[in-house]
């Protein structure tokens, strides 16, 4: 079985999507036999015609033209799309990726369209352009929907707005949160023998607001727990981090995911500053869990969202309070919770779940 996978981007740009994407693709044929044909959606992207063995093609221009004189080199069983609003226009509105797959429907009543919607739109304050252009962003997502064959996302509330604005035709829709980009060992260590040690790991936005808004946070949690050593993994984030920290700070830098994931399995904890309600779209998160040690955000939720609950499946410290999970089993409690979270959608039931979803659509 072969499907085209349209994404925004791929290696060796650094892109959350086009990392999600090739590891599916990667599984999909490992474990289902089904192969991937790449459809790169940014014209200005840099990179190889083939990839882990998938052939890429690539859109000349964004236009629907572009897209349809690529989407008509073969007849593949299926189109999967991975849909994040931004990744194919700059401003979040790829008026010319609905139009392009709404032609080639017309043109392909009988050929399958599955859609995963990373992102459905933006919001934010009237100054920005998000808040202008959010209700365009809502009309194409509401499109796409109607004229997609599947749909599937990563978080509960957009399975609800799919199944709205697809006005019927998706009631219930599968909802996955996302996997961890740098593997998932089988074998892991229990926290007791593991490094003192906390890892730092993600985007360099992500991680300044670590530092710049969560310090004192992190300082109490490497006190609280014994740290040694905190590890900052990524591109330089420029500050000079060890300038007001009571335990030492290493910079890493950016490293192979192989490289990533084994520090993660020898180190007891690992720090974030996200959005509680949006931990199952984080590809750190789901990395931290998939690692078993000690998952800690800055921030909590007073609901459960997404299956993931505070206290449970991750640490929220609070240095005010007299009672806090300081000791091993605590840590341990809480690792094995978010690792038997993650086992749920983990990249094989990924695979399993796409898989089952593409051959559903291919032969009906």
């Amino acid at each position: 079985m072969l499907i085209f996978t349209l994404i925004p981007q791929l290696p060796p740009a650094i892109d959350g999507v086009g990392d999600y994407a090739l590891n599916l693709a990667c599984q999909l044929r490992k474990d289902c036999n089904i192969q991937t044909h790449f459809i790169v959606g940014n014209p200005e992207w840099c990179g190889a015609t083939e990839i882990e063995g998938f052939a890429v093609s690539q859109v000349s221009d964004r236009s629907a033209d572009g897209l349809l004189s690529v989407l008509l080199g073969d007849r593949p069983s299926a189109v999967l799309l991975h849909y994040v609003g931004y990744g194919y226009a700059q401003r979040g509105c790829p008026v010319w990726l609905i139009k392009g797959l709404q032609r080639w429907k017309t043109l392909f009543p009988q050929q399958p369209l599955i859609t995963m919607f990373h992102e459905i739109s933006a919001s934010g304050p009237p100054w920005t352009s998000a808040f202008w252009l959010s209700s365009l962003q809502r009309s194409l997502a509401a499109s796409l929907a109607q004229l997609s064959d599947r749909c599937l996302t990563s978080k509960q509330l957009y399975a609800e707005i799919i199944a709205n604005i697809s006005r019927g035709k998706h009631p219930q829709i599968p909802v996955l949160p996302v996997f961890s980009n740098i593997g998932e060992p089988k074998e892991l260590l229990p926290l007791s023998k593991r490094q003192q040690r906390l890892v730092v790991f993600g985007s360099v936005a992500n991680r300044i607001r670590v530092y710049q808004e969560s310090q004192a946070v992190l300082d109490y949690v490497c006190q609280k727990l014994n740290i040694h050593e905190v590890w900052d993994i990524g591109n330089p984030t420029g500050l000079n981090l060890s300038s007001n920290t009571k335990v030492p700070i290493l910079e890493i830098g950016k490293q192979p995911a192989e490289e990533v994931s084994d520090i993660l399995a020898d180190s007891v904890a690992a720090f974030s500053n996200y959005n509680p309600d949006f931990l199952a779209k984080s590809t750190i998160f789901a990395a931290y869990c998939a690692h078993r040690l000690l998952p800690i955000n800055a921030k909590s939720s007073i609901s459960i969202v997404d299956g993931i609950e505070t206290g449970k499946h991750y640490w929220m410290p609070n240095p005010q309070s007299s009672y806090e999970p300081g000791d091993k089993l605590d840590m341990q409690a809480i690792a094995d919770y978010a690792y038997s979270w993650y086992q749920t959608h983990n990249l094989s039931n990924h695979a399993s779940l796409f898989a089952a979803k593409l051959l559903e659509v291919s032969h009906t």
